[in-house]
């Protein structure tokens, strides 16, 4: 059953102006409250975290509770990994902890001590693409590009462990990996070329 709201205009008067009067409460009582919200909310806890990304060494004061993908992003200025759903569902977030794709959303900063992190902008070797860059180009697997580096990391891994024997294959291992324009014909295709080499 639908619950209707009808706000009148003096209910919005009344509330505009409580909420108004809150900026004219006196400091001590503000400062009472922030005793109590500190008290009620844990304070943010920092952690001293040494990690290798892109086979870079990264010495930084991390909060907890933060991602991999929020640190990447946030404080270490690598925008590769794309923050789509930001729940795991899409993959424009994939990464390669030791080798394995993961999910960088889904994983906190703090398990990756002492791993190596691979994001997209690590995968190239200077100014040479990696082949599977190359073959996203040439096989036109991308439109927009906004899930391209998830769908790249996901598709070396992909012929790393040598899922590729067959396009139902392929497709069965990248189906982690959201294309909202639908450029699938060309992803797997970059796949299969890369795979044949």
């Amino acid at each position: 059953m639908k619950q209707e709201y009808n706000f009148s205009r003096r209910f919005f008067l009344k509330t505009s102006s409580a909420l108004g009067a809150l900026a004219f409460i006196p400091k001590g009582v503000k400062a009472f409250y922030e005793e109590v919200k500190n008290f009620i909310v844990p304070k943010k806890e920092q952690l001293p975290l040494t990690v290798s990304i892109n086979k870079k060494s990264y010495a930084i004061k991390a909060d907890t509770r933060t991602t991999l993908l929020d640190l990447l992003r946030e404080d270490l200025n690598l925008t590769g990994a794309k923050k789509g759903c930001d729940h795991g569902q899409c993959g424009a977030c994939t990464v390669h902890i030791d080798g394995e794709r993961v999910l960088s959303c889904l994983t906190l900063a703090a398990t990756v001590q002492g791993k190596e992190v691979t994001t997209i902008e690590g995968l190239a070797n200077g100014d040479q693409l990696h082949p599977m860059q190359q073959a996203f180009i040439e096989c036109d697997g991308f439109q927009c590009g906004y899930c391209t580096p998830g769908q790249i990391m996901s598709a070396v891994a992909c012929v790393k462990e040598g899922h590729t024997k067959s396009v139902a294959e392929i497709k069965e291992f990248m189906s982690g990996n959201l294309c909202r324009c639908g450029a699938y014909n060309g992803i797997v295709e970059s796949i299969q070329k890369v795979a044949a080499q």
